[in-house]
């Protein structure tokens, strides 16, 4: 019994490692190197500039306190249906946290009828439960945004040979509206139809990068309020961004085919503890039912979920890098 309880602190202590090293390492670098650039920006200017603690103020609590969680609440429904915009579904944020509530509330009592009595596995099976809803409009919201960006270069060109031949941008975007395929080409129609309904350009576009989230986007609405702004001549700096998306894009898609064979195996290695239990569960349920029937048995099952949880986390942000 000692010799499991030290392997488990052991494994434990390693876990904890790999996952400080996978998300904090990542983020501490990024902030020294903004801590760089404000110094060196200090040093250039000769001023004192503000650090992110100078410009934090907290503020006391009151006796109408819970008014600001009821508007908290509210937000988290509100970045919810943006969730749901971005995927271009037709559900209601509130209709879908409904929804997790009654998955995660029938899924607690349904473990405790099966014999799992352990509160803390019940509540993260729970809870998982309850996520299923949010995962799949994250799952869709991601599958649209990779489709926007896949096909993005291509509006770029059409918007692109529109301004050489010296339309405006209202007749470029309306090109795009017309020629490109989906999403791009719904998303633009939008951007018309507000135009047409006496919206300004300005509100359309940033509408536009509010529904769809992505940085290629951004900077050509940027470019496109500039060149209206200032008059001057955007065409070459969108065919630049239509070159580096493409080039970003397809060093992605090099790495993922590089990485093939690792992703697989680590895809394999993750789902092997779960397709083991599930087969001992159907063939023999006497092995097993000690880890939901015995407290003891619960408390390792508890550990080894969590265990599985944190190591599925830390292998996707490894095989999952940014560009």
């Amino acid at each position: 019994m000692t010799f499991v309880l030290i392997s488990a602190l052991i494994f434990t202590g390693a876990l904890m490692a790999a996952a400080y090293y996978a998300w904090m390492v990542p983020q501490q670098q990024e902030a020294q190197n903004v801590a760089n650039r404000l110094r060196e920006l200090r040093a250039r200017t000769g001023t004192r500039v503000r650090t992110g603690s100078d410009l934090i103020r907290s503020e006391a609590g009151s006796k109408f306190s819970f008014l600001g969680d009821i508007a908290g609440w509210i937000g988290l429904l509100r970045r919810l249906q943006e969730l749901i915009d971005q995927a271009d579904l037709k559900y209601k944020a509130a209709d879908v946290f409904a929804l997790s509530v009654v998955l995660a509330v029938v899924t607690y009592f349904l473990l405790g009828l099966f014999g799992l009595s352990l509160i803390l596995l019940r509540l993260l099976m729970a809870v998982g439960a309850g996520a299923l809803p949010i995962a799949y409009i994250s799952f869709k919201r991601t599958k649209r945004l990779a489709r926007f960006e896949e096909l993005f270069p291509d509006a770029i060109d059409l918007f692109n040979r529109s301004m050489k031949a010296g339309h405006t941008i209202h007749s470029g975007l309306e090109t795009i509206a017309q020629e490109s395929a989906d999403p791009v080409r719904m998303e633009f129609k939008k951007v018309n139809e507000e135009l047409a309904l006496g919206s300004q350009i300005d509100a359309a576009l940033h509408n536009l990068g509010a529904r769809v989230p992505l940085i290629d986007l951004k900077f050509f609405i940027t470019g496109l309020i500039l060149q209206r702004q200032t008059g001057a001549n955007m065409v070459e700096v969108l065919e630049n961004l239509s070159i580096l998306v493409r080039e970003r894009l397809n060093m992605a898609a090099k790495m993922k085919a590089h990485t093939a064979q690792q992703r697989y195996s680590a895809a394999l290695l993750c789902a092997l503890p779960i397709v083991v239990g599930l087969g001992f569960w159907i063939v023999k349920p006497e092995y097993i039912e000690l880890l939901y029937t015995d407290e003891t048995g619960s408390k390792f099952f508890t550990y080894a979920v969590i265990s599985e949880i944190v190591g599925i986390l830390i292998i996707r942000k490894i095989a999952n890098p940014k560009f």
